[in-house]
């Protein structure tokens, strides 16, 4: 399980309050996967799965249309940073999923809390970084 920490915040609220979307359908991944009395959680992983990449879609867009906005010059590596996010989650074998559940499922759960994480705590703090020395 991951918590949001105010140690997270770029001190945008709109990309701060994405990103704890993003915990809270990570943390979703996380209650399933410890869901020890429901044995198949094949259409549950799908749905959560297709909402993180939905959502993924429409917060990398806010985040990218601010970048833009105020000519934030790490703005072309953020959105391959993206892209390559989506691309993952495009990628994810659902076949195989139904195979091992919950293998899979812990698997995707590692990929989302590290990647979410690190991507806050290193590219998105540039935004942080930037608002502070041009303001």
């Amino acid at each position: 399980m991951l918590k949001w920490k105010e140690e997270y915040s770029i001190g945008v609220a709109v990309i701060d309050e994405q990103h704890m979307r993003l915990f809270e359908i990570g943390n979703q991944i996380y209650d399933l996967l410890e869901n020890y009395l429901l044995p198949d959680k094949y259409d549950k992983i799908v749905t959560i799965i297709l909402e993180l990449k939905d959502y993924t879609i429409y917060h990398f867009k806010t985040e990218e249309d601010y970048m833009l906005k105020i000519k934030y010059p790490g703005y072309f590596k953020q959105k391959v940073a993206h892209d390559d996010f989506i691309k993952e989650i495009e990628s994810i074998d659902l076949d195989a999923i139904d195979q091992d559940q919950d293998g899979h499922t812990r698997k995707l759960l590692n990929f989302i809390f590290d990647w979410v994480l690190d991507h806050i705590l290193k590219s998105d703090f540039g935004i942080k970084e930037f608002i502070r020395i041009t303001r």
